[in-house]
């Protein structure tokens, strides 16, 4: 009966592997050792210089003047317009009430908004006034956002959250107890 195939049986075609090269253990390849003679490339412990070297000049990227920095504490916000809010509103995929505000956790889970992870900003674009009353806890909003959103009879609550506060918010953890702004620019306007 013939042996069946499987990975158990699978190796490699002969002469495919090969034991590597030991570079100066002497042997068949004389005193260099198939490093030829001399030089940095000869030496044990070679570490060639890396991309970027130019054998001693001064590298480009040294010899150009650098601009601006980083700002390692900026917070991405994803937006959310009036209009787009009232049309998640009409179609059905969010629903609010006073005791139960829209939340970032709201907006990810319905797929309104993306990548939330700074928090959400509320923004007025005055193209299409709201029709009805809306509910919702962003991190940061317009002066214009909020007062066509109280107009409206609705409510919002300008929400500070850390990333630790917003990490929860977005998993829907209740356990922990949220941060308090720690900058007068945190503080929600």
């Amino acid at each position: 009966m013939p042996k069946l195939l499987g990975v158990s049986g699978l190796r490699p075609a002969q002469g495919a592997v090969r034991k590597a090269k030991r570079y100066g253990r002497g042997g068949k390849r004389g005193g260099t050792s198939g490093r030829g003679h001399k030089g940095q490339k000869a030496r044990s412990g070679n570490h060639k210089p890396g991309p970027g070297f130019e054998g001693g000049q001064t590298p480009i990227t040294l010899r150009f003047p650098k601009r601006g920095f980083t700002n390692f504490t900026r917070r991405e916000y994803a937006v959310v317009n009036l209009d787009r809010l009232q049309h998640w509103i009409d179609i059905g995929k969010l629903k609010c009430s006073p005791d139960k505000p829209i939340t970032a956790l709201e907006l990810e889970q319905s797929n309104c908004v993306h990548g939330a992870k700074g928090g959400i900003k509320l923004l007025s674009d005055g193209a299409i006034p709201l029709r009805s009353a809306v509910f919702i806890q962003p991190s940061k909003a317009s002066k214009t956002a909020i007062r066509a959103i109280e107009q409206k009879g609705g409510g919002i609550i300008c929400r500070y959250y850390n990333a630790l506060a917003m990490r929860d918010c977005l998993n829907g953890r209740t356990d922990r107890k949220a941060a308090a702004p720690t900058r007068r620019e945190d503080i929600g306007r």
